[in-house]
């Protein structure tokens, strides 16, 4: 009797999964597929950012805390870049904001490997941030203008699926390539941008809908764009709402500890004296987890209570740091990945549910955009804080830090999300939580 349901499960098991990739990949044009191809390239080939404090302490002798500083100034032009980005992409179009974006980002991260002095090496990083940042409106903009409305979930989510992917190859690979100088990394990922441009060069066509079209404005954010006086009044809306600005600055928090795991964690790695290859495999178990769980996760978790879930993922990340201090060897340290992984791919679905819950359907895009606030925020403050205290206190301090503070949002999210009606305070199934992100980033 065994073997019978066996011989039926394993084409029908076979025949599931050919059926569920069909439904998640079919029906996209080909220039999408060609702009996921060179997304994956590019993060396939984006060595330098995750090996940056690395690179600085261990290859240059610089401090932790001049480290966070320089990944902080990226951070601040990835902020800046992303307004600038977003303006550019309407304004001189997709295709050029995007090419330009990433020949800018292939130039300065040369230059950054090649850059000598405290200040050269700053001012070249807040460039790189500038330039490599840029890209990722148009990118949006783009996807958005190529696939129909109904689908652009499924794109945005492959989208991000290429970004895992290439960002849990990339560290891993980084680590050996390091090992072999740190400037063979900024050549190679310098290469990886030009390669990735050369791909749009010849198969992304400018989307810019031209003026005056109205067929499709609706679905995206053109008309509101357009209309500076709703903007303004929208804007103020957004930041007088007081339960959603809440929400924002509890983001910021697990944001805050989140970030540390690019910066500091290298660093504390490095001090620990493990090798470059070790962090990456490491900090690159990161990103395959996403890849391998998001789904399954999300799935898990359809219809349970939003406010446990972001409790449970702020104490994961919160925690999952915390334990990094009692880290000395690389299995223990990529443990404390999997756990802070695990509250990521917790809290990205459940917040992204909130905050369209929260948003009016007219100002969705503002919403949005003061909510990424929280992370691009985090992403310039974050790593000088923690290199200061890595530098001043010692990493027991560092990751104390981080347990205390996914504590404090745990508490926020438990009296903020907790107080809010039954109703809707469930996380919706399926593919739901992701579907006001993939309309605000068009």
């Amino acid at each position: 009797m065994p073997p019978a349901p066996s011989s039926r499960s394993g084409p029908t098991t076979r025949s599931g999964l050919r059926r569920a990739v069909a439904e998640t990949t079919g029906g996209l044009p080909s220039s999408f597929w060609w702009l996921w191809t060179s997304t994956l390239v590019n993060r396939l080939g984006g060595f330098v950012v995750t090996f940056l404090a690395l690179y600085l302490t261990a290859g240059r002798g610089y401090s932790a805390t001049y480290a966070g500083l320089v990944a902080s100034l990226y951070g601040l032009g990835c902020a800046v870049a992303a307004l600038v980005g977003g303006v550019l992409a309407d304004r001189v179009g997709r295709r050029p904001t995007l090419l330009g974006a990433q020949l800018g980002t292939a130039a300065f991260t040369v230059l950054l490997g090649l850059a000598q002095g405290q200040v050269a090496i700053a001012v070249t990083a807040l460039l790189l941030g500038l330039t490599s940042n840029a890209s990722r409106p148009a990118v949006a903009a783009i996807m958005a203008d190529l696939v129909a409305p109904e689908d652009r979930v499924r794109a945005f989510s492959l989208n991000y699926w290429a970004i895992n992917i290439g960002f849990g190859v990339s560290a891993a690979v980084a680590g050996l390539v390091a090992a072999h100088g740190y400037l063979l990394l900024f050549l190679a990922d310098a290469a990886a941008t030009l390669l990735c441009a050369l791909v749009v060069f010849a198969r992304v066509p400018e989307t810019r809908p031209e003026v005056g079209r109205t067929a499709g404005a609706a679905d995206g954010v053109r008309p509101a764009q357009g209309s500076t006086g709703r903007t303004r009044t929208g804007l103020g809306r957004v930041l007088s709402d007081g339960p959603f600005m809440a929400l924002v600055g509890l983001t910021f928090l697990v944001a805050l500890v989140s970030q540390q795991g690019s910066t500091t964690l290298a660093v504390d790695m490095g001090a620990a004296g493990l090798s470059t290859t070790q962090y990456g495999l490491v900090i690159g178990l990161n990103g395959l987890l996403i890849v391998l769980l998001q789904i399954p996760v999300t799935r898990l978790t359809a219809h349970r209570s939003r406010a446990a879930l972001l409790v449970t993922a702020a104490l994961l990340t919160g925690w999952g740091f915390g334990l990094t201090a009692l880290a000395h060897s690389a299995a223990f340290y990529a443990m404390t990945v999997a756990v802070w992984t695990i509250g990521e791919i917790i809290q990205a679905p459940t917040t992204m549910a909130l905050v369209a819950e929260l948003s009016p359907a007219e100002a969705r895009g503002r919403y949005q955009g003061v909510y990424s606030l929280s992370w691009s925020g985090a992403s310039f403050l974050a790593p000088a804080v923690g290199g200061f205290l890595l530098d001043r206190a010692g990493g027991g301090a560092v990751w104390g830090s981080c347990a205390v503070l996914g504590t404090l949002a745990a508490v926020g999210y438990g009296l903020l999300v907790g107080s809010r009606p039954a109703a809707s305070s469930t996380v919706a199934a399926g593919a739901a939580p992701v579907a006001a992100p993939a309309e605000s980033a068009s």
